[in-house]
C-alpha cells in the first residue's frame, strides 16, 4: 500500500536495535539482570499526586480543556516565574502557556506548526544536536525537513558549536532542537550559550526549541533557561518555546504530563494544530499536575536521591572510561572505546543492559557517529543496586 515515503529514512528506534542486538545473548552469569539502558525514574512521586487524583476522580467522566485548566496554567506561570526569575507580567496563562500530554508529542508536532515547505531558497532544515532524542530527527524528517546534526562531543564541551553552523544553513533552518541539561551528555548551556542561540534565531528567522526536561535534577547550580535568556536580552518571548514535564522533575512519568512556553503568537497556533491531533489531558492529571508545579519540597527530595547515586558512581569509576560528573540529568556518558561491543560484553557476562552511545547519534556528511565510543547509562537505581552494578561494570570493563 502507498505509504509516506518520509518513513523510509527514519533511523532505527534505538530501542529496537537494543533489543536486536542483546535478545539474542544469554547472559553466562548467574547475576539479576540490571537495565540501565532507559531512563525511566524508580523514586516513588509524592503522595499528593494520588491524593489530588483521588479528590479529583469524580472528574474522569468529564472531557477536559485542550489548553489546559486555568488553575494548572497560571501554576505553571508561577513556577516558571519562581524558577527563572521572570517577571510574572511577563508571562500570561492564557497566552504564553500550553499543556501536553508528555513533552514527547509536543516535540513532535512543533515541526508540523513551523517547518515551512521551504526556505532559504530550498528545503528547509531543523537543527539537531547529535547525540539527539530521537523525537527530533523523527519530527524533522516527517515534516520533509533536512535534519542537520550538529555533533556535540567533548571537543565542545558536549554543546554543539554555534560558531560553526554556516550561514547558508542558518537561512534554511526552520527550527533548532536543543537540550539542556542534554540528553545523554548531562551538559548544561550557559546563559551566554542561550542568549546566542536565541540570537542566531531572530537574526536568522526561525524557531529556537529548548527541551528543559531535565531540569530540576542537577548537581550544584539550577540550569538557566531559554525563557531567562530571553528575559536577559529584553525582547520578550520571540521565536523561543520551552519544553517542561512532570516525569524526571517529580518521578512521574506515567502521569503524561508536561507543557509548552514562550513566543504568545507560536502558542496560539500551536494550541489551534493541537486541537487537531492533540492529546487532551484528562482533568484528574491536570489537578495532579497542579499540585505538583507548585510543591518543591519533593524535587529537592529527589534531587539529593540523585546527587547521592552520582557520588556512588563518582567513587566507583571515578577516573575511568571518562568519567565526569554531569552538571545535570541522571545519565552517565562513559567513553569505553566501542560502546556497542562494551554493550554486548555487559550483557552477556554482567547481566547489565546499558545503551550503546552510538544508538543515539548519527555518522552524518562523513564524519564518525560521535555516540560509538560511548554508553549511557541511567544512573535511577536503588543505592544497593548501583553498588552491585558498578562492581559488575569494573570486573568486565
Amino acid at each position: 500500500m502507498p505509504l509516506n515515503p518520509q518513513l523510509d529514512t527514519l533511523s532505527d528506534y534505538p530501542f529496537e536495535a537494543l533489543r536486536n542486538l542483546l535478545n539474542p545473548v544469554t547472559p553466562v552469569v548467574n547475576h539479576p539482570p540490571i537495565l540501565m539502558s532507559v531512563g525511566e525514574p524508580q523514586h516513588q512521586p509524592p503522595a499528593l499526586l494520588t491524593e489530588a487524583l483521588a479528590a479529583h476522580a469524580h472528574e474522569w467522566n468529564k472531557y477536559p480543556p485542550m489548553a489546559g485548566t486555568p488553575e494548572l496554567r497560571q501554576a505553571i506561570v508561577e513556577w516558571l516565574a519562581r524558577r527563572y526569575r521572570l517577571d510574572p507580567a511577563s508571562l500570561d496563562p492564557e497566552r504564553h502557556v500550553l499543556t501536553l500530554g508528555g513533552t514527547k508529542e509536543g516535540l513532535y508536532l512543533l515541526s508540523s506548526l513551523v517547518v515551512p515547505r521551504r526556505k532559504g531558497g530550498g528545503r528547509p532544515v531543523v537543527l539537531v544536536p547529535n547525540p539527539y532524542y530521537l523525537v527530533y530527527n523523527g519530527a524533522a524528517t516527517m515534516a520533509g525537513a533536512d535534519a542537520v546534526f550538529l555533533d556535540a562531543t567533548s571537543d565542545n564541551a558536549f554543546m554543539p558549536d554555534l560558531a560553526a553552523i554556516p550561514h547558508e544553513t542558518l537561512e534554511r533552518t526552520a527550527l533548532f532542537y536543543l537540550c539542556s541539561p542534554a540528553n545523554p551528555q548531562g551538559t548544561i548551556a550557559s546563559l551566554d550559550y542561550l542568549k546566542q542561540a536565541i540570537t542566531l534565531a531572530r537574526r536568522h528567522d526561525f524557531v529556537l526549541a529548548v527541551d528543559e526536561c531535565y531540569a530540576e535534577i542537577y548537581d550544584r547550580a539550577p540550569p538557566p533557561g531559554a525563557l531567562e535568556a530571553c528575559a536577559a536580552l529584553g525582547e520578550g518571548y520571540n521565536r523561543v518555546v520551552v519544553f517542561h514535564s512532570l516525569s524526571k522533575r517529580s518521578s512521574a512519568a506515567g502521569l503524561r504530563s508536561g507543557f509548552v512556553a514562550g513566543d504568545p503568537e507560536l502558542i496560539g497556533k500551536f494550541a489551534h494544530l493541537r486541537s487537531f491531533g492533540g492529546c487532551q489531558v484528562p482533568l484528574p492529571i491536570q489537578a495532579a499536575a497542579t499540585a505538583l508545579w507548585r510543591d518543591e519540597a519533593h524535587v529537592e527530595v529527589n534531587r539529593a536521591l540523585y546527587r547521592r547515586k552520582f557520588d556512588i558512581a563518582e567513587a566507583a569509576i571515578g577516573g575511568r572510561f571518562g568519567f565526569y560528573r554531569p552538571d545535570g540529568g541522571f545519565f552517565l556518558w562513559l567513553d569505553v572505546g566501542d560502546g556497542e561491543a562494551a554493550a554486548l560484553r555487559l550483557w552477556r557476562d554482567a547481566a547489565i543492559r546499558v545503551l550503546p552511545g552510538g544508538y543515539t547519534a548519527r555518522a552524518a556528511d562523513g564524519r564518525e557517529n560521535p555516540g560509538a565510543r560511548y554508553i549511557r547509562l541511567a544512573i535511577v537505581h536503588d543505592e544497593a543496586t548501583l553498588d552491585a552494578a558498578f562492581a559488575r561494570i569494573g570486573r568486565v570493563l
